[in-house]
């Protein structure tokens, strides 16, 4: 190759960062060979210099100043993997600005920002790369903008957050509770040791608002998804899910409603899912993603959703992405909004069946008291259980008491609910999960 080397410029050199530089390095050669582009890695800012990593590093590639990435002119290409938000967003507009198109993985700033951002990106005529955002190293980011072009996004459900997916899978499998999951989760490096994002949700809402985007061509901003966690799921919910054919995961629901004035339901939150459905055996860190198209029907995307070298494998395919389309620019991937904007549909108007545990103290009637609430807010009740919980110190029996209740708007069953526990004979705040109806794998 006689063509000058496309110079690439790295910012953050943790887990991710290190498995880019590793893979770069390892296979260079595969990668000119494929892309037909020569390239070379010209600098690396980091934060710390001094700090001892397990990569080993030339030091004249080191940089302490981002800043030095954007104002080298042999620089072509910035990848930003520094994280959070807002000095990656500095660096990813000024990256912009002066021309250079951007790799990133940072959902949390796409989320953010993206509106922004992509505004900057097509006014300055400069892409930005974020397949890495969402799904690890799962290549759903170009299968929605590429593979499935021809398609009207009908829904994407899915698991998409590893640490949670384990979390519960752990709870599921083994009857471990959430506390001792999430321990054994940190301990083997799934979950960090500030877990919050992972586990209220947030980590796979942010995912969830870039796929949202890209299926339906127009930013969204984060107050529009409702997120709930899985912190309060118990080894009980379990049980009674298994019990009546069902596992928990946490999902991503984006669902288009044709004809709707506020037509995308979107939210993330812990379901019952059926344990015939291919969902139900994704265990682990793994993610699987569901996207129903109108033409294409039902697709599944499997993979490890999180990681250093899969994220890295998502990182590397928008460099090599980026270098093509900066040597030959006939047009590029970066998201350009093409719709105007879309309504959310409000969470009380959101529809699915639901499983409902409440704790009752064991006194006759209660069943039936219920039972008329419910029916006295046209919620139809297909289905109970109960089991034996604990006795207080009064020496009184309280039991577990499930309800598999018909498909009702959530805002609906809310009402039913506040007025049931008012009845002095149920004891705590009902645990409340929707059961999602999807459609069998063939």
């Amino acid at each position: 190759m006689t063509e000058k080397p496309i110079q690439l410029g790295l910012a953050g050199l943790g887990t991710v960062g290190s498995g880019v530089y590793e893979t770069l390095c390892r296979n260079h050669a595969l990668l000119e060979a494929r892309s037909k582009i020569p390239f070379r890695l010209k600098r690396i800012a980091v934060r710390n210099l001094e700090k001892p990593r397990e990569t080993v590093v030339p030091r004249e590639l080191l940089t302490d100043d981002w800043q030095d990435l954007v104002n080298d002119p042999e620089i072509d290409i910035i990848i930003e993997l520094i994280g959070g938000t807002r000095q990656a967003y500095d660096l990813v507009t000024l990256a912009l600005r002066a021309g250079k198109p951007v790799v990133t993985g940072n959902k949390a700033l796409l989320a953010e920002y993206g509106a922004e951002i992509f505004k900057l990106s097509a006014e300055m005529g400069t892409p930005i790369y974020f397949e890495a955002s969402a799904g690890g190293g799962i290549p759903i980011i170009q299968s929605l903008q590429n593979s499935l072009i021809c398609n009207h996004i009908n829904s994407i459900v899915g698991i998409i957050n590893g640490t949670s997916n384990y979390i519960l899978s752990a709870m599921g499998e083994h009857g471990a509770d959430y506390a001792d999951a999430l321990a054994q989760a940190q301990k083997l490096g799934f979950a960090e040791e500030d877990p919050s994002l992972d586990v209220n949700g947030w980590d796979a809402a942010h995912k969830a608002l870039i796929l949202a985007m890209l299926a339906y061509g127009t930013t969204i901003s984060p107050d529009k998804i409702y997120v709930r966690g899985i912190e309060n799921i118990t080894s009980r919910d379990f049980e009674f899910a298994k019990k009546l054919g069902y596992t928990i995961k946490l999902l991503v629901v984006i669902r288009y409603h044709e004809g709707q004035e506020d037509a995308l339901e979107l939210r993330v939150q812990p379901c019952f899912v059926h344990d015939w459905h291919i969902l139900a055996s994704v265990n682990g860190v793994f993610n699987a993603i569901s996207v129903n198209g109108d033409i294409v029907g039902e697709t599944l995307f499997y993979g490890r959703g999180a990681g250093k070298n899969p994220t890295a494998s998502a990182v590397i395919s928008d460099i090599i992405t980026a270098m093509r389309e900066s040597r030959y620019p006939e047009y590029h991937t970066g998201f350009n909004p093409y719709a105007k904007a879309c309504g959310i549909m409000h969470i009380n108007d959101t529809v699915t069946p639901y499983y409902v545990r409440f704790q009752v103290a064991d006194q006759p009637g209660v069943i039936a008291e219920i039972a008329r609430i419910l029916a006295t807010f046209g919620i139809g009740i297909s289905a109970t259980s109960s089991a034996p919980s604990h006795i207080d110190e009064g020496g009184a029996p309280w039991n577990d008491l499930v309800f598999i209740l018909h498909s009702c708007p959530w805002g609906q069953l809310q009402k039913a609910l506040e007025e049931i526990t008012r009845i002095s004979c149920v004891a705590a705040e009902p645990r409340v999960l929707r059961i999602e109806h999807l459609l069998p794998q063939s």
